[in-house]
């Protein structure tokens, strides 16, 4: 299950200790997981899912892939790339109306071919089966990636992670007492915690709420509650999950989702200027910021290593400029 995928990214990704903000928090070893460089259009981690995406359209022979985001969705922009590379059309529809001018992710995305439809207040994928019932009407075979990639089967791209990880720290002689990451829609969260429990991976899961909307009637936690209970059918995990195995970190998102704050803005620099590694503003500038204020406040165990998950998204930085530039 986990082999069938089709190749779209650098793997295994690396994984680096953070030397110089180990001794700014001298109690604590900080390392990153670097999935921003994952390659596919500037990287990211949905390129880990998309492989399991683009391997079962091609094998049923779907010609047509249509998703959904925000304007400066990473998830959209890397799956107009991976349509780009297997030679599949795309179509991504993205809440908002269409803006004078192009750029971030949104600029990528119509670069690597993608056909973009303007959805107004509906960015969660409210309008997919309209614009596939349209486009099978013209003959087209459509193949559904939901919003995020955040289903059972993206949520395998995560699964495959942990035992990449787990391979890693092996040959490295360590372990990772907490994983920091941003959850958004939920597949990640659920692929890791799966993953996790499958491989056996001893490390406590530190999901960071990105967004505060719900998903329709449900919240992102009964989300992945909904993406744990289905995925370890599959994956043959024994175990009664519960809504407790899908908290999230809910303390970093009052401003709600694509609004950047101090927060945000503080992570990036922090991260920038101590290791050069860029961070978005949107996703892993405020996860950043929630592993940055457990450090500080000695929310964590004393000398464990902590380990950041870095999703990438470093073309949105252009689209929030304004809101970056101090």
């Amino acid at each position: 299950m986990l082999n069938n995928k089709y190749d779209l990214g650098f793997f295994p990704t690396p994984l680096e200790h953070m030397g110089n903000l180990s001794k700014k928090y001298p109690d604590y070893n900080l390392f990153i997981k670097r999935d921003d460089n994952s390659g596919l259009a500037s990287g990211g981690n949905k390129v880990r899912k998309l492989q399991y995406f683009i391997h079962e359209a091609l094998s049923k022979g779907y010609n047509t892939i249509i998703t959904a985001g925000a304007q400066q969705s990473n998830h959209c922009r890397q799956t107009a790339a991976a349509c780009a590379k297997a030679g599949l059309e795309c179509h991504l529809l993205l809440g908002g109306k269409e803006p004078e001018h192009y750029n971030g992710n949104l600029l990528l995305s119509h670069l690597l071919g993608a056909k973009i439809h303007f959805t107004g207040d509906n960015r969660k994928g409210e309008d997919l089966n309209k614009v596939k019932t349209n486009l099978e009407a013209q003959n087209k075979k459509v193949y559904v990636v939901p919003y995020g990639g955040s289903n059972t089967l993206g949520a395998l791209g995560f699964v495959d992670a942990v035992r990449e990880l787990k391979t890693q720290l092996l040959e490295l002689d360590l372990k990772m007492d907490y994983i920091f990451f941003a959850s958004g829609s939920g597949g990640t969260q659920a692929g890791l915690k799966l993953g996790v429990d499958l491989f056996d991976l001893d490390a406590k899961l530190m999901p960071v709420s990105i967004d505060k909307s719900a998903f329709g009637s449900k919240s992102l936690d009964e989300v992945v509650l909904d993406l744990l209970l289905e995925g370890q059918k599959g994956l043959g995990i024994k175990r009664a999950y519960t809504i407790e195995d899908a908290k999230l970190i809910a303390d970093y998102n009052a401003a709600g989702y694509g609004v950047v704050t101090s927060n945000e803005r503080e992570a990036i620099l922090e991260l920038a200027k101590t290791e050069g590694i860029i961070l978005d503003p949107v996703y892993s500038g405020r996860a950043f910021y929630g592993m940055l204020d457990h450090l500080k406040t000695k929310k964590l165990r004393n000398r464990s290593n902590v380990l950041f998950w870095h999703t990438g998204g470093l073309p949105a930085n252009f689209y929030y400029s304004k809101d970056l530039k101090l």
